[in-house]
């Protein structure tokens, strides 16, 4: 059997029904943004007068005059126009800009479901970063159905879902948006009258104008189950339907290659969340708040079972008269506590209502809400598995009895529902920061022990400590000792998690995430804290995966080294052990990113990988790799597929977690088609890169050596500017709204870790945000074209030839610069230096701004000579026109926002100034769609 089969040349360049298919759906396009453009302008025109309509329609030719022949003087006319505006027409028009932006979104969206549609009805090669193709390969490559089988039933496919601050649109107007999309998608599939097309206007008037005078910003702070219950509405949207359907549509494709063989494919992908389990610099994340996340969680589950049923019983009218049961399906239907004379010949009926009475009774145990009655008196479930079971009686009894097309319909969904979401709906992680179970664990330690000093102790010390309390069976906490309020915080949430389990089952809280991991002491202190709850015995039996966290670059330069240590360790190597030989790792994309800067964060997260790989290979214990993307390019977002293609020999090895973050989340899982889509480039990425792609696909000592060489160069650059330059700071927070967002109430979580303006402190989502608002996009390629061109004087015999080589040959060094060459096409030098006028020191400005302008200039030049092309974006026209079409509405925005800024600084008391500072912030948000 071959071990490797990669797409070839043919499989990654577009064939021409592909592009005569882009063509038509380009056109489409710009048919929906026009349409939405005239009708939110007839909405600015009714709602706020013709002389506003007048001066955006004004605002908006100008702008586009000037894009589109780089006309100068268009230039100058829109900055008059611009400034010449009062606060309160600017309020208006900020709006008006912003909206476009959010209606374009919407257009743009449809497009990419038409095309989606459009290729899967086109006979001929299937496209990567499908199921169909990566499963042609399979075949290729001599697996057969089974061996595909036998690899999902190791396999993890885990997203999840985080409530990191990056989502700046209110639910509401999310579903005013998502109301506009079935519109504009019924439209596009049904075959409407002049009637119909009229209600059809109508409506999406209608929907606009609900738009226009819904509130864009929330007047009100999230709180952490706000965050939740927005978490949830994406199961609606997607998840409950689509995970199901995605794992019955791959299990008829394994059972198709072998003639009609049914063969029971294992669920592997499962939905994570840390949203109410997030404790990491968020203080609203309780205890309290934990049990509320998961009542919350297990009462959205329950309904759609619930709801599922319901209509189940509706569709299983089958008379015992006309279609035989099974012994076990009769004896489920008499044990049914349903009384009506009107089931009573129709036994499955029956035995759907007993499992709904049952389930009733399992909501009320678990103490949830359910909008539903029971049907009478029943036991409750003991574990989801139980619900399944049941369910599998009526699947086995249709099959048996010649209804096996029945089987596969919503039975065969809700079978798969209950296998995949139990009843927690998803895995919820418990995250802290490594100094706070450090000052939790030295309390508990020295009240137990006085004399302990356990700060004191070096890490050596500390290791033998902590070994030794997790063989002692004696707990450490006692009802006689005043713990402080950190600590008791802390206690309270790990007994909370051990509750969870007995309620829920282990499922629920699987893992314990350790973020600052930063040595072998950091993980036996969580140890030792799951100890005292009974999560782990002195025995070292886990119940929960201890995951650390490695976020700095120099974390990431340690963590082979504290992982090898840590699996030598038999204290730690026997609760691994107990987990099935199984350890998670999570790499932080965000955090060293702006440590490092984007060249060297990836290559570190690359080397990292690597040196891991070698460590669980000699220790016999599985990695599980758990990558912290971000949604922008500088905080490790980009396209799912290259990236987990990208991954060096052996570092997803069937199993793979995933973050997904703000924006990204409703992006990608609103619109059920494209959550679909989404959740099934994830799984053939996954079954690609470790099946198909090379068991030890290490690219040449050469190639290497260069990203070695390329990576110190770029983070001396980057470090230059950002930590060792004087002023940094001050030109930081001068130069970007980072205070001003601050204002928004986008999330719960503080934007920074500590209350200073160091950029350490600062959280890696706001100090992205801000560099993205000013469309510099400093993280996502700053220090690179220094880099190379300082490599090149360095290596004057390999030179460009050889840089050229490594994008073409090596996918790690083509993601890079393919995600580089997207954040650059967003950026605008011009747009940024007129925020960077906002730094009142013209020397320090002047200084640090012509340092960025050279090096966007260099790494432009330098980006576009490696991957053969004279502008940005050539290689992806979608894009390259998307993002062109949007500039003529982002510029303004921008623009304002600038003068905005000045006003509110200058300390303008009219309140219309911040609120239109937070509307530029959302519209260039939604402008930019990726921004943090």
């Amino acid at each position: 059997m071959s071990s490797q089969i990669v797409p070839s040349a043919a499989d990654l360049k577009p064939n021409r029904a592909d592009e005569a298919l882009a063509l038509e759906a380009d056109a489409r396009l710009r048919e929906d943004i026009r349409l939405l453009g005239r009708i939110l302008g007839d909405t600015v025109r009714d709602q706020e007068g013709a002389d506003v309509f007048d001066l955006v329609e004004r605002i908006r030719q100008t702008s586009i005059r000037f894009h589109r022949d780089d006309d100068r003087p268009a230039r100058r006319e829109l900055e008059i126009i611009l400034d010449s505006m009062s606060i309160s027409e600017t309020v208006r028009i900020v709006r008006a800009f912003s909206y476009f932006s959010h209606l374009a979104n919407i257009a743009e969206d449809q497009n990419n479901i038409r095309q989606m549609r459009a290729r899967l009805s086109v006979a001929g090669s299937p496209r990567p970063g499908t199921l169909t193709q990566t499963l042609a390969h399979a075949r290729e490559a001599g697996f057969s159905a089974a061996d595909l089988r036998g690899f999902f039933k190791q396999a993890l496919v885990g997203p999840v879902l985080t409530a990191h601050p990056t989502e700046v649109r209110r639910k509401s107007t999310i579903d005013r948006e998502m109301e506009i999309a079935a519109l504009l998608d019924r439209r596009e599939r049904v075959q409407l009258t002049p009637e119909e097309i009229e209600a059809s206007d109508e409506q999406l008037r209608r929907a606009v104008l609900t738009l226009w005078q819904t509130n864009l910003l929330r007047r009100t702070k999230l709180t952490v189950l706000d965050e939740v219950a927005n978490g949830l509405s994406f199961y609606d949207y997607t998840f409950l339907h689509e995970v199901p359907r995605l794992h019955c549509v791959l299990e008829d494709r394994l059972n198709e290659a072998e003639a009609g063989a049914r063969g029971e494919l294992a669920s592997f992908l499962r939905m994570g969340s840390w949203i109410g389990g997030d404790r990491d610099g968020n203080p609203f994340v309780t205890a309290d708040v934990m049990r509320g996340t998961l009542r919350m969680q297990s009462s959205r589950v329950l309904r759609f079972y619930l709801e599922e049923l319901h209509v189940l019983g509706s569709e299983l009218s089958l008379a015992a008269h006309l279609a035989d049961v099974s012994d076990e399906l009769r004896a489920l239907a008499q044990r049914s506590p349903d009384t009506s004379p009107h089931r009573s010949g129709e036994p499955y009926r029956l035995a759907v209502s007993g499992i709904y009475a049952r389930l009733t009774a399992t909501a009320i145990k678990l103490d949830v809400e359910t909008t539903r009655q029971p049907v009478g008196e029943a036991a409750a479930y003991a574990n989801a598995a139980e619900f399944k079971a049941d369910l599998d009686i009526l699947d086995r009894s249709l099959i048996a009895n010649n209804s096996g097309v029945i089987a596969r319909g919503r039975l065969r969904l809700l079978r798969r529902a209950a296998d995949c979401f139990g009843f927690h709906l998803a895995s919820l992680d418990m995250r802290q920061n490594s100094a706070v179970h450090e000052r939790t664990v030295a309390e508990l330690l020295d009240a137990a022990n006085p004399g302990t000093s356990y700060l004191a102790l070096n890490e050596e010390a500390r290791i033998a400590q902590l070994a030794g309390e997790l063989r002692n069976a004696r707990p450490l906490t006692s009802v006689f000792v005043k713990y402080s309020e950190e600590t008791l915080g802390e206690l309270a949430v790990f007994h909370a998690a051990a509750e969870a389990h007995v309620r829920f089952g282990s499922g629920v809280i699987p893992q314990c995430i350790i973020s600052m991991s930063q040595g072998v002491s950091d993980l036996l202190e969580v140890a030792l804290l799951l100890k005292e709850v009974g999560l782990v015995d002195p025995a070292g039996r886990s119940a929960i995966n201890i995951v650390p966290l490695f976020e700095t670059i120099e974390d990431l330069q340690a963590c082979a080294a504290i992982m090898d240590r840590l699996l030598s360790l038999p204290e730690y190597r026997r609760l691994v052990d107990s987990r099935g030989s199984v350890q998670e790792v999570m790499l932080g994309y965000s955090d060293s990113n702006k440590d490092g800067g984007f060249v060297t964060s990836g290559w570190e997260l690359y080397k990292a990988e690597i040196s891991l790989i070698g460590v669980f290979e000699r220790h016999h214990v599985r990695l599980r790799l758990f990558h912290g993307r971000g949604g922008s390019v500088g905080r490790g977002g980009g396209p799912s597929y290259d990236a987990i293609i990208a991954q060096p020999g052996g570092a997803v090895n069937g199993q793979i977690r995933i973050t997904e973050q703000g924006e990204i989340i409703s992006s990608k899982y609103s619109n059920a088609e494209v959550g679909r889509d989404n959740l099934e480039i994830l799984a053939a990425a996954t079954l690609e890169a470790s099946l198909l792609q090379p068991r030890r696909s290490a690219p040449r000592r050469e190639y290497l050596e260069a990203m070695e060489q390329l990576s110190a160069l770029a983070f001396k650059a980057y470090r230059g500017l950002v930590y060792e330059t004087d002023g940094f700071v001050d030109y930081f927070w001068a130069s970007t709204v980072i205070t001003e967002i601050s204002t928004l109430n986008i999330g719960s979580r503080p934007a920074s870790r500590k209350k200073t303006r160091a950029i350490e402190d600062l959280r890696a989502i706001p100090w992205v945000f801000s560099w993205a608002q000013c469309r510099l996009m400093l993280p996502g390629w700053y220090g690179f074209g220094s880099a190379v061109e300082s490599w090149i004087t360095e290596h004057p015999d390999q030179g460009m030839t050889f840089l050229k080589e490594l994008y073409r040959e090596w996918p790690f060094f083509r993601t890079l610069l393919s995600n580089m060459d997207m954040v650059l096409a967003k950026s605008s030098i011009a747009i940024a230096s007129r925020y960077a006028e906002l730094v009142p020191d013209k020397t320090l400005r002047e200084n640090i701004f012509g340092r960025i302008r050279r090096e966007w200039h260099l790494s432009i030049e330098t980006l576009l000579d490696i991957m053969g092309q004279d502008r940005l974006l050539q290689g992806n026209p979608l894009l390259e026109r998307s993002i062109r079409n949007r500039f003529p509405y982002l510029d303004p925005l921008n623009h304002v926002q600038v003068e905005l800024l000045k006003e509110h600084r200058a300390q303008n008391p009219d309140e219309q100034v911040l609120r239109g500072i937070q509307l530029t912030i959302n519209g260039i948000s939604a402008g930019l769609r990726n921004s943090g």
